[in-house]
């Protein structure tokens, strides 16, 4: 549904956008995540058509964003980062609105309205006039006037910003419904986010794609990755390190604390593929030694290292 080739876009001698390519199905969710400042919403406004790329192409639905721009605007529902609303009007009426620059009119109108209200849960402010929203509602609506003309294309920016837990909550899970029937993305640099509401996540930095999977093919490259975290009573910590590194699938050993009463240490693998072989070498040595061992738990990677370890040189030089 959506598929973008080798985009950029530069604002002078700056490279906001270089060469990205990645496309997006019907079903999907597609996380775009990236620290601030990376090509995100730059990406999110070539594809929605609000900004001309430098280079490469655009098509949605078929469209090419640049070529077909009324008949690719058709099919999306675009929530930018900071949803213009008219705060003079009620929010029936600003949906109403909306609903008829989508070309909706009569029965039509009033059914995108109803539906839009409901799913975005503005019952109980319907009548009331936007400027005296709280925040959250601001947002609700924001979110409504994207999903009026029930497009099968979202493309969000930010979606959850600013929004307090309960909120995001509400907007998760919209996402995730209406994900099952429509292709979205939605840029983000909050990482629960992603393992919340996406199927499959891309990581982007200084402009370019620096990862693309689904959230649990992410986390197998964080190091924590099928690594072990061992709790021992009653043994010091140097001989814990010693007897574990000598562990012939263990790559090597950090002692997490040596503190009484329990040292933990955490032991990475040789092989991150090596399907609970590590484990079973880490009982056995317990076993021989006869140590008093509180837990053995294999750990899962997690998408902050991951992020963290693509990141960092960026932040380090800036």
């Amino acid at each position: 549904m959506i598929k973008v080739e080798n985009l950029s876009k530069s604002f002078g001698s700056k490279r906001a956008v270089d060469d990205v390519s990645f496309s997006v199905e019907r079903g999907e969710i597609l996380g775009f995540l990236g620290p601030n400042g990376a090509g995100k919403s730059t990406t999110m406004r070539m594809i929605t058509g609000y900004l001309p790329p430098t280079a490469g192409v655009v098509k949605v639905g078929g469209h090419d964003v640049a070529e077909k721009p009324i008949e690719a605007k058709r099919l999306i529902g675009y929530l930018p980062e900071s949803a213009p609303l008219y705060t003079d009007m009620t929010v029936e009426g600003f949906l109403g609105f909306c609903a008829e620059v989508r070309g909706l009119g009569g029965a039509d109108k009033a059914k995108a309205i109803d539906r839009a209200i409901e799913m975005c849960f503005l019952k109980s402010v319907r009548h009331q006039s936007v400027d005296t929203l709280s925040k959250g509602y601001r947002h609700r609506t924001g979110f409504a006037q994207a999903i009026i003309h029930d497009p099968d294309i979202l493309v969000m920016d930010e979606p959850t910003d600013g929004l307090d837990p309960n909120q995001k909550h509400e907007v998760r899970s919209l996402i995730r419904r209406m994900g099952q029937s429509k292709a979205i993305i939605f840029s983000t640099h909050i990482l629960e986010e992603v393992e919340a509401a996406c199927t499959r996540a891309i990581i982007i930095d200084q402009g370019k794609v620096v990862a693309n999977g689904t959230p649990n093919e992410l986390k197998d490259k964080s190091e924590l990755a099928n690594s072990y975290l061992v709790s021992i009573n009653g043994t010091e910590a140097a001989t814990v390190r010693e007897k574990l590194g000598s562990v012939i699938e263990s790559a090597k050993v950090t002692i997490v604390n040596d503190k009484p009463p329990a040292v933990l240490a955490r032991v990475f693998p040789k092989d991150a593929g090596s399907d609970g072989a590590l484990g079973q070498a880490i009982f056995s040595v317990a076993k021989q030694n006869e140590w008093n061992v509180n837990e053995i738990k294999k750990e899962q990677g997690r998408l902050d290292d991951v992020f963290r370890n693509i990141t960092l040189s960026d932040t380090q030089t800036g």
